[in-house]
């Protein structure tokens, strides 16, 4: 048996599980938004469970911590500029989710 939920159930869920800090508030709807078009995209439910999403996904804010924990290359000391390559270098490997404030990435 499913059950829809919204985003303010899905944030529940993750305080239920006491993983609430595992993403920002931001980050948590980005990550429901992605998943919400994925299961329309490939017409595929997926069951909850914070646990394994906090163990696939990671959020970051600070992309030094991204360039610094993959050893991405990045030739500039501008921000924005930074900010680009490190999304396409994901990009190449990974799932990377965009939002206002940081990425959520797929770990690999």
């Amino acid at each position: 048996m499913k059950q829809s939920i919204n985003v303010y159930q899905f944030r529940d869920e993750f305080a239920r599980a006491g993983r609430e800090e595992n993403f920002s508030y931001e980050g948590q709807e980005a990550l429901f938004d992605w998943l919400e078009s994925y299961e329309e995209d490939t017409s595929e439910e997926i069951e909850l469970d914070v646990i394994a999403l906090c163990c696939d996904f990671t959020e970051y804010t600070d992309f030094d911590e991204a360039i610094d924990y993959y050893s991405i290359d990045v030739d500039t000391e501008d921000e924005d500029d930074k900010r680009q390559q490190v999304i396409e270098w994901l990009h190449d490997r990974t799932t990377v989710i965009e939002f206002d404030g940081g990425i959520i990435i797929q770990d690999f």
